[in-house]
């Protein structure tokens, strides 16, 4: 039996991000270092790789709005998440899930990534206006550009980071990577890996059940 975990849009919403931090990501690695300029063939060269980047970036940010606000009320932190990452070292060594306190839709690591997602990018939001040529550049003195150009890839650099965390945990997880792909997980896996948020979720359709057959 499976159970849906993320709506259509969700699932929409997130794979449309996905998508523009790739787009984002490259014309970025493309501009940032001359070993790397080989990633603008895929945009058109070196003038369209500079033009599209920061629109990329902005259209990753708002796209990631979106995406914030239906998710972060599940993403809050709490005691028992704490506990959570006290007991993450031996789960990661021995691979043995069954110490670990029972976690709610989300568990602590991946609570911890979205909120390095989100701070990464409202520092990449402000900090790329502040040296956009030739829009915004010129109203920022030359010593604070640097210092954003310094803030803006140290956060890509941690934004890159929680990505490639974010994707080896949903394959190493089993059964995850289904959640994204066709908005389902099955019956054991919650009971697994999410048996508060199983528990809510069954308790509420049983609920919904019960008032429809009044």
């Amino acid at each position: 039996m499976f159970i849906t975990r993320y709506r259509d849009r969700t699932r929409m919403n997130h794979w449309a991000v996905a998508l523009l931090f790739i787009c984002a990501g490259l014309t970025g690695l493309a501009l940032f270092h001359p070993s790397m300029y080989f990633f603008s063939v895929f945009f058109g060269g070196g003038y369209w790789t500079r033009v599209l980047h920061p629109f990329f970036g902005l259209m990753m940010v708002l796209g990631f709005v979106f995406l914030f606000f239906a998710v972060v009320r599940d993403n809050f932190w709490t005691r028992a998440d704490t506990e959570w990452v006290k007991k993450a070292p031996k789960m990661v060594t021995t691979g043995d899930e069954h110490d670990m306190p029972p976690v709610h839709k989300y568990n602590a690591g991946q609570k911890g990534v979205f909120w390095v997602f989100a701070i990464s990018l409202v520092l990449l939001l402000i900090t790329g206006f502040m040296f956009w040529q030739p829009w915004f550049a010129d109203f920022f003195p030359i010593p604070l550009r640097r210092v954003a150009m310094l803030v803006h890839a140290v956060a890509a650099l941690a934004l890159v980071l929680s990505v490639i965390v974010h994707v080896y945990a949903a394959i190493w997880v089993k059964g995850s990577f289904r959640a994204m792909t066709r908005g389902t997980v099955h019956e054991d896996w919650a009971k697994s890996h999410h048996p508060l948020w199983y528990k809510e979720v069954t308790q509420n359709t049983r609920d919904n059940a019960t008032r429809t057959k009044r």
